[in-house]
């Protein structure tokens, strides 16, 4: 017989009582009357991204709106991109949490004269403002010019006549609402397709970027400094286009080199060493196919970033973000140098270690980047502006963030090892970017996405002993095969229609943090164990996550499977009182067999008012998805493994994340949000 303590007495009685209240209590949607479009501003906002928002403002062109209204969510959704509203409301997860749409209206472009300007973007007559139309009573021009930054958008009209007239001047086809939403459909294996080709393309980009670059490092020696030239700077000023400038081992005092044609600057490796006058860049490449390789580099300046007045109307928030992140000291800095590398290259810096400035299809390699002990007093590892970039094999150890990204958008950062900043990897405004195959450790967030982007791929990293793993915001992200172990949170599942899916959350104090207001989050085949807590989620309706009968592996919970179909038999609730303390707590699994449970989980699958907040996995799993991996850093009895097989108590862990919180660092995503907006 069992024995049980009076703690676990009080405690089962506590939560039966709880069960007896809530059963006894009748639920009631209420019945909706007529519903009206409200202002775009009264509503919770998703889709589009913050560079299609901000620039619009900026410049004055259109993003097409939608809000919808449900049966059973209180608040009216607002998105940016009507593509973006039919496919959420298409989806069976929007069905599912929010209930049946009552109704959804567009902005209507029929009486605004809308035109498309020199970049495509849509505009109206004396930007006068579009008014609302039922979106069931609305057509919608599809596959036209029109465009905003991130992509192609959906044009509503509530006169057909003017949707025709629309296209025959811009091209594209003419809709209706149905049409629309069916188009917006697509399965999970379809996603998980499209997911997979995409991260196979941004590594092809990345291979065939590199190999283009490594000509420019078996360029003939022109010019030896100390044989052709008293200087490197007079080297780099006589050497002809085309060529290479070689250093010999040795150290030398440089005020700042200019390389401002198509040549390389080569050293003999760390032997060749660069020192600066402490008061800025130590070198500024101008030049495209233009490259600096196997030399160290110190004496960089310090000041990480260019402060620009809050009070001056005249810089807008592009510029204001370019001024405050690229324009400090660096090792090296590439502006305006289309197909240029960097190449074993060694920085200690007190700012950043590397800016790309305007500088397509750059390749940074096998970087070594030593910031700042403490974040606070440095800046960044690398920063990427402007245009895509590829950064692999690189360590980055302290400073604040190893990889800073703005408007980057298809930059490929893979392979490298980060340890001791801010933020490991830091994407802001940037789409389409992968970010793959990283080892992150003792940082305050591995891998952060802000601002709302689209289309990112987080595939393969490794993130350990930090205050949180992987936190992202926007739309469309692909988070996949990661490791999150050993943090104090291991994933948030934020953002609308992400897809997370193969990754391991193993021995973090949470294992996963649901935080988005939209259920429309795929949270499929993954592995949550041996965490502290499995689930932490208080915002929003109640997600399942499960999908087309797929859910996730919790553990060997004490539940049947009696159909041997690899799934337990009943849904699992990991933020529940009770499910989460199955298989810890002795008065867990009796309570979760209860009648009054089972009419209480049936209810609430039924009754809005039962649902509340938090995750229910409709399909358990019996088995992991990834048994070697889990097994590799898990014990044999269940015990976290560090490197080498180390075993690792909670004692570790939590100095671990100490010494991160001794920096001053903050967990939370908003106040992070707060940092970057008052740049």
């Amino acid at each position: 017989m069992a024995f049980v303590t009076p703690t676990a007495t009080r405690w089962v009685a506590g939560v039966a009582a709880l069960v007896l209240v809530l059963a006894s209590v009748s639920f009631v949607v209420p019945v909706s009357g007529t519903v009206s479009p409200v202002s775009f501003d009264d509503t919770v906002k998703t889709g589009g991204t913050a560079v299609d928002v901000q620039q619009a403002k900026t410049d004055g062109f259109e993003v097409p709106v939608a809000q919808a209204h449900f049966s059973r969510y209180r608040y009216i959704i607002g998105y940016y991109g009507v593509g973006t509203a039919a496919a959420d409301v298409a989806s069976p997860e929007s069905a599912r949490q929010f209930g049946d749409p009552l109704a959804v209206f567009v902005s209507d472009y029929a009486t605004v004269s809308p035109v498309l300007d020199e970049d495509d973007y849509l505009r109206t007559e004396h930007n006068r403002h579009p008014g609302w139309v039922e979106a069931s009573d609305a057509v919608f021009v599809v596959d036209s010019d029109a465009r905003i930054p991130s992509g192609p958008i959906v044009v509503p009209f509530s006169d057909p006549t003017a949707a025709r007239s629309f296209t025959d001047e811009y091209g594209g086809t003419v809709v209706d609402w149905e049409t629309l939403r069916e188009r917006s459909e697509s399965s999970l294996s379809g996603r998980l397709d499209a997911f997979e080709s995409s991260v196979e393309s941004h590594h092809d980009w990345a291979d065939q970027t590199t190999a283009a670059r490594e000509p420019l490092f078996d360029r003939p020696v022109s010019t030896v400094v100390g044989e052709d030239a008293p200087t490197i700077e007079a080297a780099v000023e006589s050497a002809p286009e085309g060529t290479a400038v070689y250093v010999p081992p040795g150290t030398y005092s440089v005020d700042s080199i200019d390389v401002n044609r198509s040549i390389t600057l080569l050293g003999a490796g760390n032997a060749t060493h660069l020192v600066g006058d402490g008061n800025g860049t130590v070198v500024h490449v101008r030049a495209d196919e233009a490259a600096v390789g196997n030399l160290s580099i110190s004496g960089v300046g310090s000041v990480g970033t260019r402060r620009v007045r809050a009070t001056n109307e005249s810089v807008d928030w592009d510029t204001r973000v370019q001024l405050a992140y690229g324009r400090g000291d660096a090792g090296v800095v590439l502006d305006g140098a289309t197909d240029s590398a960097l190449r074993n290259v060694s920085i200690d810096t007190p700012a950043s270690g590397v800016i790309v400035r305007e500088s397509a299809d750059s390749v940074l390699d096998n970087l070594t980047i030593r910031g700042a002990a403490t974040p606070s007093e440095g800046f960044m590892g690398i920063v990427l502006i402007g245009e895509p970039s590829v950064v692999q094999h690189s360590t980055l150890l302290e400073g604040r963030d190893g990889v800073y990204t703005h408007r980057a958008d298809g930059s490929v950062v893979r392979d490298n090892y980060m340890k001791g900043g801010r933020y490991g990897v830091h994407e802001m405004y940037t789409s389409d970017m992968l970010v793959a195959d990283n080892v992150v450790r003792d940082e305050r967030i591995g891998v952060i996405i802000m601002t709302r982007p689209v289309g990112n791929l987080v595939v393969g990293n490794d993130i350990r002993d930090s205050d949180f793993g992987f936190i992202p915001a926007g739309s469309n992200t692909y988070v996949a095969d990661n490791v999150f172990a050993n943090n104090e949170y291991g994933m948030d599942v934020s953002g609308d229609r992400q897809v997370y899916t193969r990754n391991v959350v193993v021995g973090n104090d949470i294992g996963v943090r649901g935080s988005s207001t939209f259920p429309t989050n795929v949270v499929v085949r993954n592995d949550i164990v041996g965490n502290d807590v499995q689930v932490e989620s208080t915002l929003g309706p109640m997600r399942t996550w499960t999908t087309d009968g797929e859910g996730n592996y919790w553990g060997d919970l004490p539940l049947a499977d009696e159909d041997r179909d690899g799934a337990y038999d009943r849904a699992f609730q990991p933020s529940g009182p009770i499910d989460a303390e199955l298989g810890r707590h002795p008065g867990a699994l009796v309570l979760s067999r209860s009648p009054v449970m089972d009419a209480l989980r049936s209810a609430r699958d039924e009754v809005a008012g039962l649902r509340g907040s938090g995750v229910v996995d409709a399909a358990p799993r019996t088995e992991p998805v990834r048994p070697a991996t889990l097994a590799s850093i898990l014990g044999g009895d269940g015990t976290l493994l560090g490197k080498g097989g180390t075993t690792l108590d909670r004692d570790d862990t939590t100095a671990a994340r100490e010494s991160t919180a001794a920096r001053g660092t903050n967990t939370t995503a908003e106040t992070t949000m707060t940092e970057e907006a008052n740049v």
